[in-house]
C-alpha cells in the first residue's frame, strides 16, 4: 500500500503543530467530550505514559509490523497518548508517508516530521472514508460510549485493503491471587477491585478486550486475528509500576470506590517489596482487514 495524499481532520491545533497537508474534513460541530478517567493534565500522567509504552510497545510494535507498514503509507494513531506508537508509525512510513495522531488532549504527544497531532473526539468529530492505510488504537474504545458505532467509523475510515489493530484489555482473570498470597494478597487484591469499580463507574468496559475479534468481524472486517498476551509482574516490572502510578494517578476516585487510605498506602508498599509477584491482566490485540476492492 502506498499513501496518496496524507489526510487531517479539522479540530482544534496545539500551538506548534505543523500544518496538514492536503483533504481536511469539515467539523460535524463542537466535540463532545469521552469519559475517560485518566486525565492528560493529570500529575502522573507522563509517568503512566511511560509505562504504559515499556508494558505494551513491545507486543504492540510486534503486531503491526505484521501489517507491512512501511514507506508511504498513510496512519491513523486514535488516543494517542503520550505519541511513542505514532512515533514508532512515523519512523517506518517516512519520508513520503503520513501519521496523524489523534487525542481529545493531545498535549503529551511530540511533533516529528510525518506526524500531524490533532485534539479530535473519535465519539463526535468526523473522519474522512476510504482514507487510512492502518488504523491503529490502543485502551481507547473501552472506555468509550458506543464503542460499537466508533468500531464501525474506524472500519469505514479504511481504505479497501487497508489494516486496523486493536489492543484492549480483559480484566476478568485479574483478580486472581497473587502469588505471594497473606496480607500482600488482600492489600493488592482490594486495590485491583477498587480500580475495576473505578472504571465500571465513568462508563468503561475493562473485559471487552475478550469481544473485540468477534466485534471486529462483526464489523465486516476479514483475515481477523486475536493474540493474547498476559505475563507474571514482580516490582520494578513496566506493569507494577504502572499499576502503582496509578494508585497516585486515581487516588480521590479509588478512595471513593471504597478502598481505605491505609489499605490503599499498603498496596502500594507491596508492590515495590521484593519478593512480590501478581499476574497480569490479560492484553488482547487484534488485526482485521478491511476486504479488498473487487
Amino acid at each position: 500500500m502506498t499513501g496518496k495524499n496524507a489526510v487531517t481532520v479539522s479540530a482544534d491545533v496545539p500551538a506548534g503543530a505543523p500544518a496538514g497537508p492536503s483533504a481536511r474534513v469539515p467539523a460535524g460541530g463542537p466535540a463532545v467530550p469521552s469519559a475517560y478517567v485518566f486525565d492528560n493534565d493529570g500529575d502522573h500522567s507522563g509517568d503512566q505514559h511511560r509505562h504504559l509504552a515499556r508494558l505494551l510497545d513491545p507486543l504492540t510494535f510486534e503486531r503491526l509490523a505484521l501489517t507491512g507498514v512501511g514507506a508511504g503509507w498513510n496512519c491513523l494513531e486514535v488516543g494517542a497518548g503520550g505519541g511513542s506508537v505514532a512515533l514508532w508509525l512515523a519512523e517506518r512510513v517516512a519520508p513520503h508517508g503520513h501519521v496523524l495522531a489523534t487525542d481529545i488532549k493531545p498535549g503529551l504527544i511530540p511533533f516529528r516530521d510525518g506526524l500531524t497531532v490533532v485534539r479530535h473526539d473519535v465519539v463526535a468529530d468526523p473522519l474522512p472514508a476510504d482514507a487510512f492505510d492502518l488504523i491503529h488504537a490502543r485502551l481507547v474504545l473501552s472506555h468509550l460510549p458506543r464503542r460499537d458505532r466508533v468500531l464501525r467509523r474506524l472500519c469505514a475510515a479504511l481504505r479497501p485493503g487497508g489494516f486496523l489493530q486493536l489492543d484492549e484489555i480483559d480484566i476478568t482473570r485479574w483478580a486472581a491471587p497473587p502469588v505471594s498470597g497473606g496480607r500482600a494478597a488482600e492489600a493488592y487484591g482490594a486495590y485491583v477491585r477498587a480500580m475495576a469499580r473505578v472504571l465500571g463507574d465513568a462508563g468503561s468496559d475493562p473485559t471487552w478486550g475478550a469481544r473485540v475479534a468477534a466485534e471486529m468481524t462483526g464489523a465486516g472486517l476479514v483475515d481477523v486475528d486475536p493474540v493474547r498476551w498476559t505475563e507474571v509482574w514482580e516490582p520494578g516490572s513496566a506493569g507494577l509500576d504502572l499499576m502503582i502510578s496509578n494508585s497516585h494517578h486515581l487516588q480521590d476516585r479509588l478512595l471513593e470506590a471504597g478502598i481505605p487510605l491505609g489499605l490503599l498506602r499498603e498496596a502500594r508498599e507491596v508492590m515495590a517489596t521484593p519478593g512480590f509477584s501478581a499476574p497480569s491482566f490479560e492484553i488482547h490485540s487484534v488485526l482485521g482487514r478491511r476486504a479488498p476492492a473487487a
